[in-house]
């Protein structure tokens, strides 16, 4: 993908970059797919139903609005905060660690710009971050 020469995270760019929500659905089938093969993900795959179905559908569509593009989340789940929502989980160093292991393997795996892919990852530590704050309260 070319840059569309607009800052990532302004407006809709960075739902653009991400391919809209096409890309955005290979980004997550690409995440899960690393959540079931890569032995360092065994614990948070287990934080999962056996069928990731409703998993894909709602982390696609919390992705579509958080990159800028339709609120698709909350349109057919409501309002979430992200941290809260994990908040049951138990998440340590060890599990965010592999939370984004595959969120950057799948990252690296799509067709974007490599500045747009190290935004990204950047972006995507934060709530990583939070949630594992939240959950060791």
């Amino acid at each position: 993908m070319e840059s569309n020469n607009v800052g990532y995270g302004i407006g809709d760019s960075s739902y653009k970059m991400a391919g809209e929500l096409p890309g955005i659905i290979k980004l997550v089938n690409d995440f899960y797919d690393n959540m079931d093969t890569l032995s360092k993900a065994k614990n948070i795959r287990s934080m999962h139903s056996t069928d990731l179905s409703d998993s894909k559908k709602k982390l696609s569509y919390f992705l579509s609005g958080w990159l800028g593009g339709p609120k698709l989340y909350t349109k057919h789940y409501g309002s979430i905060n992200i941290p809260m929502a994990h908040k049951h989980l138990k998440v340590g160093i060890e599990e965010s660690e592999a939370w984004l292991l595959c969120m950057k393997k799948s990252v690296d795996n799509q067709p974007y710009e490599k500045a747009f892919k190290l935004y990204l990852m950047d972006q995507l530590s934060v709530p990583a971050e939070r949630i594992r704050m939240i959950a060791n309260q």
